[in-house]
């Protein structure tokens, strides 16, 4: 750093205190619920502070006790040194938690050299891909790459005025600030969409059923049990997707539910697209399709080709709404995970609209009481389709309704990435100010 136009000094040196965490064993009684003490993973450590999204909990004797030596206080630094290394969070006012191994908490001086410290100030700077350059510099082990107090304590800190740290942070935390606001809009604008269908085509959803005695004892009749589960939930609450706006289809009359795909007569190196589940998003409904294999490395995959749904019927990727419409694919043709249903359109069906109905939270979490299989390896069956009967409006309806969530979603993808852009092009201009570059 020798363009910083700053003092320069070692993070040891503005260091007061550090311990690192543990994790205590799973098989004992030390976890809680939420009303317990949060436990800080390196997952809920991010740029903008503490993400308890997907915290665990331990109970406030294993906090005060065994774990009183990482108990997080008002302005500590949390600073992830495994994993997702150098990750950096400020613990806010009133808040109670603790750590793992995977991170470090820290107290900072008040001051160095009559220069007082804003630990945020340090955490944005940290934060910075100058600062995350830094501590992957220092990274030391090989399988398991870490860094170690030494490391830690040696990494190089730009520190500017007090006057100017504090200008830094407003900076970023304006940043953040826009770039959750963006968030929020774009999740609205998602969240939306299953209020838009329903209207759109005039579903008449049944009320929910009052939770008394009286209505959870109830008949079926043993037609409808006959060769299916036999659990009271699966036959509670009805499920319907019916309307007077639109005549009603089966769904297996509307689309090809797993049709055969023959790859004969092409060459066994020709190059074709390859989804696996991890490249098909939940959020947005699409797929990466950037991955390819051979028609000979096909083999035992599930078959689609242009214009195809692909559906994840597994669990947890089928209740996340793992899905997406194929198109562009090399030579067509693709293939990709196994726990993929194939859905292909026939005549007068748009596929969109059909993704749309697939991607309804109701529809989803519908499908999981049709779960069929051990716990962890439950699937959705194609019978399930074969029973499912849904609104079938003209094409142009269809259409419609296929576009309008197109343009949501797109507009949300682009807000989720102008969210992205705000916090970059604000680290960009911290970096030339503290490098004095024009």
């Amino acid at each position: 750093m020798k363009n910083a136009q700053f003092d320069v000094v070692n993070l040891g040196a503005l260091i007061s205190d550090i311990s690192s965490g543990a994790t205590p064993k799973v098989d004992e009684d030390y976890y809680t619920d939420s009303s317990g003490i949060p436990f800080l993973r390196v997952q809920n450590v991010v740029d903008e502070g503490i993400d308890l999204s997907d915290a665990k909990f331990i109970t406030r004797e294993v906090h005060n006790g065994m774990l009183k030596r990482s108990q997080l206080k008002k302005d500590d630094l949390v600073f992830t040194i495994t994993g997702r290394i150098g990750s950096v969070a400020v613990v806010p006012d009133n808040f109670e938690g603790n750590i793992n191994q995977h991170s470090v908490r820290f107290q900072l001086k008040t001051h160095v050299a009559n220069n007082a410290i804003n630990p945020r100030y340090v955490a944005v700077f940290l934060n910075l891909s100058l600062g995350q350059s830094l501590a992957i510099r220092e990274v030391t082990g090989g399988t398991r790459p870490a860094l170690d107090y030494k490391a830690l304590y040696s990494l190089r800190i730009i520190l500017p005025p007090t006057n100017i740290q504090n200008h830094i942070v407003s900076i970023m935390r304006s940043a953040y600030r826009q770039k959750k606001q963006k968030e929020q809009e774009a999740n609205t604008l998602l969240d939306s969409i299953d209020d838009y269908m329903p209207k759109a085509l005039g579903i008449e959803r049944p009320q929910e059923k009052e939770n008394s005695i009286e209505n959870r004892v109830f008949t079926a009749m043993l037609s409808e049990v006959s060769g299916r589960r036999f659990d009271p939930e699966m036959y509670y609450q009805v499920y319907s997707l019916h309307t007077k706006l639109y005549p009603m289809e089966k769904f297996q009359n509307c689309v090809l539910i797993n049709p055969p795909l023959s790859f004969h007569g092409y060459e066994l190196d020709t190059s074709i697209t390859f989804v696996p589940m991890e490249k098909v998003s939940a959020e947005y409904g699409e797929a990466d399709l950037s991955l390819c294999k051979t028609i000979a490395g096909a083999k035992g995959y599930t078959r689609f080709r242009n214009n195809d749904l692909i559906w994840a019927k597994i669990t947890p990727c089928m209740e996340n709404g793992k899905s997406a419409v194929v198109d562009n694919l090399n030579e067509g043709i693709g293939c990709g995970s196994t726990e993929f249903h194939v859905f292909r359109a026939l005549e007068k069906i748009n596929i969109h609209y059909i993704h749309a109905l697939l991607r309804l939270k109701s529809l989803r979490e519908h499908a999981v009481l049709h779960f069929t299989g051990s716990a962890g390896q439950q699937r959705v069956s194609s019978e399930f389709f074969k029973e499912l009967i849904i609104p079938k409006p003209p094409i142009e309806k269809q259409t419609e309704i296929a576009e309008y969530i197109a343009n949501a979603r797109n507009r949300a993808k682009q807000l989720q990435q102008e969210a992205g852009t705000v916090v970059e092009q604000a680290k960009e201009r911290v970096e030339r100010m503290l490098l004095a570059e024009a």
